[in-house]
């Protein structure tokens, strides 16, 4: 039986990969600060939401320490870990940059990815298999003004993946994939940024303008499939729009 693990299950992206996952059949346990009601009903025996604030170090600790993983993870025989959740602020130069809101993101982006990927692993029964997918981004492979926060947190997502390959775990595959760019609460934000904070910020209004945004269902169905495929895990760090 193939189980999946989602963070930010509840909206954009998280949601078009839960609304894949779960149409398919596949249980999902959804890890978001908020729950959705609308999905619990329309698949009530597939899918379980554990509220909780990743970006907070105890709230993450709580779970770890909680029967919510190893139970949903028993009858499993391969497991699928999306590290979706992630935020884009602080957007600015390092003189605008809050400590709060460094701190937030990189335990959101960086700590609880890698914290979760650690634990599931650890949790693992000989006869299960577990494949790590992180939300990466391009713009961990290209740098940006404005967004050196964000940036650096998805550079190390991509070392995390490569490193992790080389370590020949039987076990686990793991990717670090670049979605492409989707029309999410993300890029609303990026919108309502202030362009001196954010130069590139007409970049992403012409994409928005010009309909090249990708939607959080299709791109959702394009990650369950690369998810699911036999060759996952061949490529430690890739980009959906490749494929």
């Amino acid at each position: 039986m193939i189980k999946a693990v989602l963070t930010g299950h509840s909206k954009g992206l998280g949601l078009g990969i839960a609304q894949s996952l779960l149409a398919r059949g596949y249980p999902v346990l959804g890890l978001s600060r908020s729950i959705h009601a609308e999905l619990q009903k329309q698949f009530p025996t597939l899918l379980q939401q554990l509220p909780v604030d990743l970006a907070e170090h105890a709230a993450l600790q709580e779970l770890l320490v909680g029967e919510a993983l190893p139970e949903f993870m028993a009858n499993a025989t391969q497991l699928l870990l999306i590290n979706n959740a992630g935020l884009v602020s602080p957007i600015g130069p390092l003189s605008v940059q809050p400590a709060s809101d460094i701190s937030r993101s990189m335990q959101l982006n960086v700590t609880t990815p890698l914290v979760l990927s650690a634990h599931i692993t650890q949790l693992l029964k000989v006869d299960q298999q577990l494949r790590v997918l992180h939300v990466s981004s391009g713009a961990g492979r290209s740098a940006y003004p404005g967004w050196s926060v964000y940036c650096a947190s998805k550079a190390a997502l991509d070392m995390h993946a490569q490193a992790t390959q080389l370590d020949k775990l039987e076990q686990v595959r793991i990717c670090s994939l670049a979605p492409g760019v989707i029309d999410t609460d993300m890029q609303a934000q990026i919108l309502d940024t202030d362009e001196a904070l954010f130069p590139n910020k007409k970049r992403f209004e012409e994409l928005k303008s010009t309909q090249q945004l990708s939607s959080p269902k299709q791109t959702g169905e394009r990650l369950v499939d690369y998810l699911l495929s036999p060759k996952f895990g061949s490529l430690a760090v890739d980009d959906l729009r490749s494929h």
